[in-house]
């Protein structure tokens, strides 16, 4: 599973940075932002599916490998 953030969507509520700090940060202007290539560990399925869920623009995709 991977996970990337659509910076057009993004409005900086910081939710998902909130729910999932291992996987979301934030830019110097508060939106969210992927820390490292996207790559979501077996461990953190369930937070980044909740984060995704739990943000209002619906700006982040969760991109499943076949």
């Amino acid at each position: 599973m991977k996970v990337k953030i659509d910076s057009e969507r993004c409005q900086g509520h910081g939710r998902c940075y909130d729910l999932a700090p291992d996987l979301f940060g934030a830019d110097d202007e508060g939106y969210g932002l992927v820390t490292g290539d996207g790559t979501v560990p077996e461990d953190h399925e369930r937070v980044t599916e909740l984060a995704a869920s739990n943000c209002p623009e619906r700006a982040i995709e969760i991109l499943r490998e076949a």
